[in-house]
């Protein structure tokens, strides 16, 4: 009831162009996001990694590139709805998806959520969530400093950027779980590694990252 009164005052668009559209993405965008759709999925060889499974969607350039920077910075957080839209009707992917226990979203700071209003991976975990029925575990992840965007970093310094501003709690929810740990982009990997170093703590079976993009 509630969902189809919010639909009557905030019908549902396409994220990309703005047309009424129910799933958020209408025909037209969709195959402008097919171009640039990779539908990744990579087991980890590298021992440098620590996170064994990649998931990418998207490759990060053009349309792709613009819309992500809009959903990240440029308060078009309502995105969120129209990549998962997207990802979710992708077979490969989505069994995959389904495949893990506890969905985790990259947490921001707490400076950073009251700049930006939202932490965009955990709307996208919430949607995955909504449509696999996969739990969240909010309470898990920290970041305890607001550091630099990586973006305006070089390798080396991204490396030294994340590194040990991430905590966990409640680890035991962990043990033995395959874990899906969700992000925007992927470039060099290090946020994600260093999420995955503190996950590791909580002893889970596995842990994948779902990226919306790959640079």
């Amino acid at each position: 009831m509630l969902e189809t009164i919010k639909n009557l005052i905030y019908p549902p668009k396409c994220g990309i162009c703005g047309k009424l559209n129910k799933k958020y993405l209408c025909r037209e965008c969709k195959n402008q996001l097919e171009n640039c759709a990779i539908c990744e999925i990579l087991e980890n060889r590298n021992p440098y990694i620590l996170f064994d499974e990649q998931i990418s969607i998207f490759s990060y350039k053009s349309l792709i590139r613009n819309e992500i920077l809009s959903f990240k910075f440029g308060e078009a957080s309502y995105l969120y709805k129209t990549f998962v839209n997207f990802l979710i009707k992708n077979q490969k992917v989505f069994q995959k998806i389904k495949s893990y226990d506890i969905i985790i979203p990259v947490p921001i700071s707490k400076k950073r959520k009251r700049e930006r209003g939202y932490n965009q991976s955990l709307l996208i975990a919430r949607e995955i969530s909504k449509n696999t029925n996969i739990e969240i575990a909010q309470n898990c992840l920290y970041k305890t400093k607001n550091t630099i965007e990586q973006s305006k970093l070089n390798r080396e310094e991204r490396e030294k950027n994340v590194q040990n501003v991430y905590t966990i709690k409640n680890e035991q929810i962990l043990e033995n779980k395959k874990i899906l740990l969700i992000d925007d982009i992927l470039t060099t990997g290090n946020t994600l590694n260093s999420c995955s170093k503190e996950l590791k703590k909580g002893k889970p079976d596995k842990i994948g990252v779902l990226v919306l993009a790959k640079d």
